[in-house]
């Protein structure tokens, strides 16, 4: 069984995998691939976060058809579980294309319980990381409870990176990090770095997303941002869709929103 140098935890945002149409922009998961191959040859391996089963499934399904199904969870059910295997058919694709090898860990609340579940969820991860294998992680909406649902796919994420005792979480989204302003206003900037006892809540702009674009915000990145780097795991809010965005912070270029445990 392999070690690693390194390791990090990847969450891509629905929003940075797809296009204005909420289409899957397969060329853009190519992008992360092709930065996750390149860490691998460095001797840093990484975990993926994918969200983007639910849009998926909505790529396959008829609209006509699926709106006969009033229950909005169960509607979530029968998008992500005809999703899921399209998401992992384009990872598995172009993960081959590499020579590298892939794998879907669904997950649900209760594995991350102390206790067996959580046992098993490590021995699963150490397996497949000790041999090369990319898990590629989502929460398991079809048989989800939700009253057990994680909150979003940033605090999956986070879980998940403390489980494998991760060098480093990243959260890509659509924005390049946090800032001081409303993101599309000119006189607004990127904060570079954020402290856990920092509050930087008040620059938070509402959220309008429909159905299936991701039950996750700014203000749930900036929380699990924080509670990730109370546990001695820096965390970066950056720009899914910026050339070598993974690359350049784990090379330690100023790139996203750094955020840390003041010492």
């Amino acid at each position: 069984m392999k070690t690693h140098s390194k390791r990090i935890v990847v969450k891509i945002g629905t929003n940075v995998m797809t296009n204005k149409d909420n289409r899957i922009v397969v060329p853009i998961l190519k992008r992360i691939v092709d930065q996750v191959a390149r860490l691998y040859e460095e001797d840093v391996m990484t975990v993926l976060i994918s969200s983007g089963s639910v849009i998926a499934g909505k790529e396959v399904l008829d609209d006509n058809e699926i709106d006969t199904i009033d229950n909005a969870a169960q509607r979530r059910q029968v998008y992500s579980a005809v999703g899921q295997p399209r998401m992992m058919r384009h990872y598995y694709s172009i993960f081959h294309d590499y020579g590298m090898r892939c794998a879907q860990v669904l997950a649900t609340k209760r594995d991350f319980d102390f206790g067996r579940h959580r046992d098993n969820m490590i021995n699963c991860y150490e397996g497949l990381l000790g041999q090369g294998i990319i898990p590629i992680a989502n929460e398991d909406d079809a048989v989800s409870l939700s009253m057990s649902m994680f909150s979003d796919n940033d605090e999956l994420a986070s879980l998940v990176a403390e489980l494998v005792d991760a060098d480093a979480l990243i959260l890509l989204t659509d924005t390049d990090g946090i800032f001081d302003g409303h993101p599309d206003h000119d006189d607004s900037n990127v904060i570079k770095s954020v402290s856990t006892d920092q509050e930087v809540e008040q620059f938070i702009q509402e959220s309008d997303k429909k159905e299936g674009e991701g039950r996750g915000g700014m203000e749930s990145k900036i929380n699990v941002a924080k509670g990730a780097a109370s546990k001695d795991i820096v965390t970066y809010i950056a720009n899914g869709k910026r050339e070598d965005v993974i690359i350049d912070i784990v090379h330690g270029k100023d790139v996203g929103t750094r955020i840390y445990k003041e010492e």
